[in-house]
């Protein structure tokens, strides 16, 4: 610091600067002496002028603009689409117009009524037939003085020519031969007790002759299985009779002969009658 700088030394005097200042402005200006300012006019008068109806109308008009675009684009809470928020709106406002009584008087709708349907015919059930049980063949009456177990054996020989297309003459043979041989019976043979085993109306004792026709198995006539039938043997019986040459021109008793080769050739002869009746009955 320098010497002639004292701390003691006085201030230079400071001087008021004076101004000269309008009387009529000081008064307008300074303190409560502020002259007045000229009175405004109210509120009313300004909005009954028609440029501030112009300017107060346009001014509305922008602040709804911004509040419909803000609301148009405002994201809703938390990112929610704006369509989702709209949509939430418009169910809110339908729920609330639904939830108004809205007492309106119910519409009569004409009912065209349904005519009843006819009852439909019953339908009667058809009982399942019952299978038929298998009908036994009805055995023939017995002619000529056969018995029934004879009748039998003769319709079996008879059926059995009808099958091979035998000539009625030979029916007449088969039967004359059957009568003279067995009297029209299935009999076994007490030299072959084989053939007792099989199905036989009596026996005989003629070597090992079987049957109706007393056939001989030893002779090439077949089994005495076969033989025993009497389906088998009259089969057999007309094979061995369409093989005599002209048999039909033969008599009974020598085409009988000639197929069965007896030590007895007359003894046909007194059966030809009744066999003629036994073939008429089953034929």
């Amino acid at each position: 610091m320098l010497a002639d700088h004292s701390p003691q030394q006085p201030s230079p005097e400071i001087r008021p600067h004076t101004r000269t200042v309008d009387a009529a402005s000081g008064e307008r200006r300074i303190g409560r002496h502020r002259a007045p300012e000229p009175p405004r006019r109210g509120a009313r008068a300004v909005l009954a002028s028609t440029p501030a109806r112009v300017a107060l109308a346009g001014g509305v008009t922008c602040c709804l603009g911004l509040v419909a675009f803000a609301g148009a684009h405002d994201p809703g809470p938390r990112g929610t689409p704006v369509s989702e928020v709209l949509a939430d709106r418009a169910e809110a406002a339908d729920r609330a117009s639904r939830s108004l009584d809205r007492g309106a008087s119910p519409v009569a709708v004409p009912v065209t009524p349904i005519p009843a349907a006819s009852p439909s015919p019953s339908v009667t059930r058809q009982p399942t037939p019952k299978p038929k049980k298998p009908v036994k063949p009805r055995r023939p009456r017995p002619v000529a003085g056969l018995t029934q177990a004879q009748m039998d054996n003769a319709k079996v020989i008879v059926d059995v020519g009808v099958q091979l297309k035998v000539p009625r003459r030979g029916l007449v043979v088969a039967i004359a031969t059957a009568m003279q041989e067995s009297n029209l019976y299935n009999l076994a043979s007490d030299v072959l007790p084989e053939s007792y085993d099989y199905p036989h109306q009596g026996s005989g004792s003629d070597h090992d002759s079987v049957g109706l026709f007393q056939q001989r198995p030893s002779s090439g006539w077949g089994t005495v299985a076969e033989l025993m039938r009497p389906a088998y043997a009259a089969r057999a019986f007309y094979t061995a009779l369409a093989e005599v040459p002209g048999w039909q021109e033969m008599s009974v008793t020598a085409a009988a002969q000639a197929v069965q080769v007896s030590a007895f050739p007359d003894a046909y002869a007194p059966h030809e009658q009744r066999a003629t009746t036994v073939v008429a009955a089953l034929t």
